[in-house]
Parts: C-alpha cells; structure tokens; sequence
C-alpha cells in the first residue's frame, strides 16, 4: 500500500485537490458572517504564504532543473534543508487552505503533509543513497531533513541553468498563485448567486 502511493502521488494529490474544491464550492466560511475583520486576517497570512511557498519553489527550481537524479545539489536551498521543494509546498499549500478564509483547510492540509510526504521523502532519499552513497550520506549528516539550518547556508557566485527545463519548473510553482486567483472567483460567484453553498466551515 505505501508503494503504491509513492509511486502515484501526483494523481493522489490532484484527486484530492479536486475533492479540496468540490468541497470548498459548496460551502461557505462561518467566519465570514461572525468576523470580517477575522476572515480578512486569515486571507492576508494566505497571501503571505503563498507567497512565500512560489518564490521558494522557483528558487529550488533554479538549482535543481537539469539536474535531478544527475547531480547531489547541496547548495541554495538545498544547503538549508534536504527536502525544500517539499517545504515550500507545505508553505504554499498552506497558504491556499488559509485564503479559504477557513480553519479546516488549514488543518487538513497539515494533517494530510504529515501523514503522508514522510513517506515520500524517505523513498527518495533510500534512490539517493543508492544513487550517490557516501556522497549522499556526508549530506545527509550535515544538513537536516525538513527543518531549515540557516547556518549552513551557502550558495555560489555562479550556477549554470537550463532556461528551458527552469521555465518548465517555474510555471508549475505558480500554480499556488493561480489557485487563489480561482478561491477569489469562486467567492465572487457565491455572492452574485450564481454558486449557493449548503454548509458552513469553520
């Protein structure tokens, strides 16, 4: 069973993304009617988030295009952390679920990040040790997991990019943006009622 959702991950994270909004369509925040200035609040740190979640992917994706399973990178971002693509998901994705004006989202998306990516990140790095051994094994000791070490910081004066892989990677960081872009009309359609919600969430 943890196979089989490793190796389907993506098609398990945009079904439950299709779930996430089918949900969201139908509903409506219950902070909207006792809160606005509580809503708004809970809007803005998901703009922050988000925010940060599609410049960091961006600034993995710089490092990390062309070179995947090719190449240890263990400068940038990677110099922080191992996994930071996977910590500026969690960021952005948390953002979204916050722009929902919502704290279940929120919630969810925690329990769901932590439930399951550990199980990612130990499968990708179990390839990475077969991939690059010792090598691997140094990193692994220097730099932690998912918890940023800004002491180990350390980037390059200069980093050769494959433009057309990079530009690939950026448009798909992008996506958290978009996705806010949706909530809002979502919530514009709701008010003119063309979209009638038939439950509240928290």
């Amino acid at each position: 069973m943890q196979k089989f959702f490793e190796n389907n991950r993506i098609w398990i994270t945009r079904l439950i993304g299709v779930f996430g909004l089918f949900i969201l369509v139908m509903s409506n925040s219950y902070w909207e009617e006792k809160s606005e200035i509580f809503t708004y609040f809970l809007f803005m740190i998901g703009l922050f988030f988000v925010g940060v979640g599609s410049l960091g992917r961006m600034w993995c994706s710089l490092y990390i295009a062309g070179y995947k399973n090719r190449k240890l990178i263990t400068e940038g971002p990677y110099s922080l952390v191992r996994n930071p693509l996977y910590v500026f998901s969690f960021i952005g994705a948390l953002g979204v679920a916050f722009a929902t004006e919502t704290l279940t989202f929120p919630v969810l998306t925690a329990i769901g990040f932590f439930l399951y990516y550990p199980l990612v990140i130990q499968r990708e790095e179990r390839d990475l040790e077969r991939l690059f051994g010792r090598e691997f094994e140094e990193y692994k000791r220097r730099v932690p997991a998912v918890i940023p070490r800004l002491s180990s910081f350390y980037e390059p004066e200069e980093y050769t990019v494959n433009p057309r892989i990079y530009r690939r990677h950026m448009f798909s960081a992008l996506w958290f943006i978009w996705i806010v872009g949706i909530l809002e009309l979502l919530e514009g359609l709701k008010e003119l009622g063309v979209i009638h919600a038939l439950w509240s969430l928290y």
